[in-house]
C-alpha cells in the first residue's frame, strides 16, 4: 500500500508562513485540490478554508490528504464542536472571527496553532491574560484598519495580528509594514469566476503577486 504523502512540519506560527493568508470559501469540494495546488505554486502555502459551506470539511480533508505542501486550516470556527470537526478533517490551524471562553479552551487543547478573533483593545488584553499572543484582527477595515492596529502597538506590544476583512492588494502593504502584523488575510487572489471556470493559472498568478506584497 502506498504511504500517505509526508507533510511539512506543523507551523509554530501561522503568521510567519507567508505575507498573505488566503481566505477560501469552497462550494464544491472537487475544487479544493486544484485550488490549493495553485495557491501553493504561487507562494501561499497556508490556506484557510472557512466553515461556511457544506463542502468545507470535505475540502479540508482533500487538501490535507492530497496537497502535502499546503498548510490547510479551518476558518470561521465558532464552536467547540467545529474545532473537533476541523481537527478530524485534518486542519493544521484554526481561525475564528471572535472568541468565547469555551471556544478558546477547545482551541487551546486542539494541539495546533490558532488565531482567535479580536476587534477591541479589551479583547486583546483578555487574550493576553490567557497567554495568547497571536490573534486575528477582524473585521480589519471596519474596525479601524492600520491606524487602530498602529495605536495598539505601543501599549500592547506582545500581541501580533493577522488582520482580515475588507483588505485589498492596495491596502495590504500598509498593514504588512506594521511591526505587530505578521500577515494579512484576503480573498482577492480567489476571484469567484476563476474558481467556477477552473482557471487555476489565474489563481496561481494572483497568489504569486500576493506573495510579493511584503514591503
Amino acid at each position: 500500500m502506498t504511504p500517505p504523502p509526508a507533510h511539512s512540519p506543523l507551523p509554530v506560527s501561522v503568521l510567519d508562513l507567508a505575507p498573505v493568508l488566503p481566505v477560501v470559501v469552497i462550494d464544491d469540494a472537487a475544487d479544493a485540490v486544484p485550488l490549493a495546488r495553485a495557491l501553493v505554486a504561487g507562494g501561499l502555502p497556508a490556506i484557510e478554508v472557512t466553515l461556511r459551506t457544506p463542502a468545507a470539511l470535505d475540502a479540508i480533508r482533500a487538501i490535507a490528504t492530497e496537497v502535502p505542501d499546503a498548510v490547510v486550516g479551518a476558518g470561521t470556527v465558532i464552536t467547540p464542536a467545529a474545532v473537533a470537526d476541523a481537527m478530524a478533517a485534518g486542519a493544521r490551524f484554526l481561525v475564528s472571527p471572535g472568541w468565547s471562553p469555551a471556544l478558546l479552551a477547545a482551541m487551546k487543547t486542539s494541539g495546533v496553532p490558532y488565531l482567535p478573533g479580536v476587534s477591541t483593545a479589551s479583547e486583546v488584553v483578555a487574550l493576553l491574560e490567557q497567554g495568547v499572543r497571536e490573534m486575528k484582527f477582524f473585521p480589519a477595515e471596519a474596525a479601524g484598519g492600520t491606524p487602530y492596529l498602529k495605536s495598539l502597538a505601543a501599549p500592547l506590544p506582545q500581541a501580533r495580528f493577522c488582520p482580515t476583512g475588507g483588505i485589498t492588494p492596495a491596502a495590504a502593504p500598509s498593514y504588512l509594514a506594521l511591526a505587530n502584523v505578521g500577515c494579512v488575510g484576503g480573498t482577492w487572489m480567489l476571484p469567484p469566476d476563476a474558481i467556477t471556470s477552473g482557471d487555476w493559472p489565474r489563481v496561481r498568478a494572483l497568489a504569486r503577486e500576493a506573495a510579493r506584497l511584503r514591503p
